[in-house]
């Protein structure tokens, strides 16, 4: 399996069947990504929340590439009304699909479309794939459920904002990684806008100094798991 990281809080995870899952697809509008919407692939695309630069190029990759749509209810709901395949969660409920389980968590944030059409509530993102478990927080302040959530999965990775402003700073994501205590924290959402300016290698050294593993990756990216 293998993780690709596109910039801000785009991800791909490409599984050990060659399916290919995209998480919060914001591509052209990022200045960060080295690649465009056109190129990418997805036979499954999970949506943490609506904000622009989350739901980003979904509908455009979707026109191309016929996903299956993974959200909250009323972002599942929006998704089909505009003619798109979605399968409606909402949080704390998990589903079996293809490539693994999928479960919703919590996320202290916001969630409207660019159009104004509400959206229901933001969202984390668990995923048991291959083996392996990687939370994607979403947008998201620092919680203290978060501690919750790492009692009860054995997270392998763990993908978080440390962009501050909108979100967590690296101060508060690394709190967050000690109460989660996944075997890798990789950051996410920030640099893409200046008021989300943050270093990532000052969260990697303040992560490491808590005892854990953080690996940084680049914009393009792409590891295996």
């Amino acid at each position: 399996m293998k993780l690709k990281y596109f910039s801000h809080s785009a991800f791909q995870i490409t599984t050990d069947k060659s399916k290919k899952i995209i998480i919060d697809p914001f591509i052209d509008g990022s200045p960060n990504s080295p690649v465009k919407a056109a190129d990418i692939e997805a036979d499954f695309i999970i949506l943490t929340h609506a904000h622009g630069d989350h739901i980003g190029d979904a509908f455009s990759i979707a026109k191309r590439t016929k996903p299956l749509f993974i959200c909250v209810n009323e972002l599942a709901n929006y998704c089909s009304s505009k003619g798109f395949n979605a399968h409606n969660m909402h949080i704390g409920g998990s589903y079996k699909f293809e490539f693994g389980r999928v479960k919703f968590t919590i996320a202290h944030h916001g969630s409207m479309t660019p159009d104004g059409t509400y959206a229901g509530e933001p969202a984390g993102v668990i995923l048991s794939i291959d083996g392996k478990i990687i939370y994607h927080t979403g947008d998201t302040g620092l919680f203290y459920d978060m501690k919750l959530i790492g009692e009860m999965n054995e997270i392998d990775y763990m993908l978080l904002p440390i962009g501050d402003n909108f979100t967590m700073g690296i101060t508060d994501a690394a709190k967050a990684v000690e109460f989660v205590s996944p075997k890798v924290a990789i950051p996410m959402h920030y640099n893409t806008f200046p008021v989300i300016k943050a270093d990532p290698n000052e969260f990697k050294k303040l992560v490491e100094s808590k005892g854990f593993k953080c690996k940084v990756m680049e914009f393009g990216e792409e590891i295996s798991l």
